[in-house]
């Protein structure tokens, strides 16, 4: 029998017409109030059944956690908290659920920790948090690919297997089909990569962004979503070894317009968040209040979720040179008093979270995006400016998160570029393609990368980024 979604079937009016719905037990209570959830919807639909029609076999079943398919008639409820629910003519069990088995899992009506909810993360979907980040991480999702289809962006599918390192940082999954024990060596000694599969040493990409920007030079504008992968030994709230990277890249673009498209692209993004998952949006928020309870008052958030999502839709970022950002924290309060953990003494200091989160939080109090960094501490194919110690890069920070958004302007002159890779021992050989691009019709052009998973953290407001990616993937962790 055809069945309908719950949400469908919530939206509905109260009608004589029979409705069929598939679920999962939430809970049964008083052997005649069934909640089902379906996923469609963080919301539940009560069935009410009269127990004296139904076998005894066939209650004895409907436990949290069980699937059942419930058809009845959908009438006004006489609940609080909905205005429908189903008078059941029959029920059947698809699947049981032990009741003690679930005792002892994350289907138990009790509350267990974020931490333990990952140990079960085949099941943990179906709690009401998780149900509800994975719809806006979904809904998220489809905003990223229409926000660039609308704007004459081409999605482009990167490689995931790479013979190069676009960041430079060496902290790489190798891919190879050679064994793991005495693997051929050469002459030298040393593995012989000749004899893999790709007859060279290849990796797990770290950024679609240098194959992004070859495609940039034939289609104009084009975007890359896709999973990336850094062999960091990161055990933060901020970091995953997996995690997904959206990479737009634009010809004829400068710095200025590669700052325009940033903002303008994570306000839609947001904005179509708040339109199109109220529910589950309002439902993360009084659950981010219940859990700020216990936090001391300066450390709980100044605005709500929803406040939070709508004021960065609302206001303009603020835009400021790394220079300015270097006084404003050298002469700042926290790090004065040294309670920054990393102090800021001079020009040129890697910028870390907490002086991020600084800068939007207690200075700004607004996302910022900050431009023109220190050669010396950016990659290797962002534009130098004229003053040959600064390149034409920026970061969008955000509340909560610190760095949410890393772009540039890329440097299209092939002297200077080739002058910086010598000076920093990027191999030419291996990217000679990518010089190619500055000797073919080179021009102005720029993009930046959005890790997909910081975006979901902030939207959804979880504080550690595990739990906003369905299976996390972190050191000491491959788990399901």
């Amino acid at each position: 029998m055809k069945h309908t979604d719950i949400i469908t079937v919530l939206k509905s009016e109260p009608s004589l017409h029979e409705v069929t719905v598939r679920g999962w037990v939430r809970s049964f209570r008083s052997n005649r109030f069934i909640a089902v959830n379906d996923g469609s919807t963080i919301k539940n639909i009560q069935c009410v059944v009269d127990f004296e029609n139904f076998e005894e076999e066939t209650l004895k079943n409907i436990t949290t956690g069980a699937s059942i398919e419930v058809t009845g008639a959908l009438v006004e409820s006489q609940g609080a908290g909905q205005t429908v629910e189903i008078q059941v003519t029959k029920v059947a069990v698809l699947g049981t659920a032990d009741p003690e088995e679930v005792k002892l899992t994350i289907l138990s009506p009790k509350r267990h920790s974020l931490e333990k909810l990952r140990e079960q993360a085949h099941l943990r979907v179906r709690t009401n948090t998780f149900g509800a980040v994975m719809r806006v991480r979904s809904k998220l999702s489809f905003a990223v690919h229409q926000y660039f289809q609308e704007n004459g962006f081409y999605y482009m599918n990167a490689p995931i297997i790479t013979g190069s390192d676009a960041e430079g940082a060496g902290e790489m999954f190798r891919v190879t089909a050679l064994p793991p024990t005495n693997p051929p060596l050469d002459d030298a000694g040393n593995v012989n990569y000749k004899e893999d599969f790709f007859e060279k040493e290849t990796n797990l990409t770290v950024s679609g962004q240098l194959e992004a920007e070859t495609y940039a030079m034939g289609l104009g504008k084009v975007y890359t979503f896709g999973p990336t992968f850094r062999a960091e030994n990161s055990n933060t709230s901020r970091h995953l070894a997996e995690f997904w990277m959206i990479e737009p890249e634009v010809a004829f673009c400068d710095l200025d317009g590669n700052m325009d498209l940033a903002e303008d692209f994570i306000k839609y993004v947001v904005k179509y968040a708040l339109d199109n998952c109220q529910d589950d949006l309002e439902f993360l928020e009084n659950r981010l209040v219940d859990e700020e309870k216990s936090k001391p008052q300066a450390e709980r958030s100044d605005m709500s979720l929803r406040d939070k999502l709508s004021f960065i839709g609302e206001n303009n970022f603020k835009r400021v040179s790394y220079t300015e950002a270097i006084e404003i924290l050298r002469n700042s309060k926290p790090n004065k008093k040294k309670k920054f953990k990393y102090i800021i003494n001079e020009w040129g200091a890697d910028l870390q979270s907490e002086h991020e989160r600084f800068l939007v939080e207690k200075h700004f109090k607004c996302p910022v995006i900050l431009f023109d960094y220190p050669a010396d501490i950016k990659s290797f194919y962002m534009r130098l400016n004229d003053d040959g110690k600064t390149v034409r890069a920026m970061d969008v920070l955000f509340p909560g998160i610190g760095e949410i958004v890393g772009g540039s302007q890329r440097e299209e002159r092939y002297d200077v570029l080739l002058q910086k890779m010598e000076t920093m021992g990027i191999p030419k050989d291996e990217l000679y393609w990518y010089l190619d691009l500055r000797k073919f019709g080179t021009c102005v052009h720029s993009g930046f990368g959005l890790g997909f998973e910081r975006l979901v953290q902030f939207v959804t407001g979880m504080g550690n980024i595990r739990d906003v990616i369905p299976y996390p993937r972190s050191p000491g962790n491959a788990e399901f």
